[in-house]
């Protein structure tokens, strides 16, 4: 089970054990740029989300870029 939250919206999914973190960029089709992804409180470069692997009970942050003042 991986938790998965954005500064706008909090979503619960369930990942295959060998999910890697791109897998959330594309479950969640989120842009290719603008996107950051953590897990368990650590930026996964987006060079390294393919990568990168989601453990059991890991969690994700999900950090969208905002605009304005």
């Amino acid at each position: 089970k991986v938790d998965i939250s954005s500064l706008v919206r909090s979503v619960e999914a369930t990942v295959a054990p060998a999910a890697r973190t791109a897998g959330v960029r594309f479950e969640l089709d989120l842009p290719d740029e603008g996107v950051a992804i953590a897990v368990d409180g650590v930026v996964v470069p987006s060079s390294g989300w393919d990568d990168a692997p989601l453990g059991a009970g890991a969690e994700i942050d999900v950090l969208t870029a905002v605009q304005g003042g």
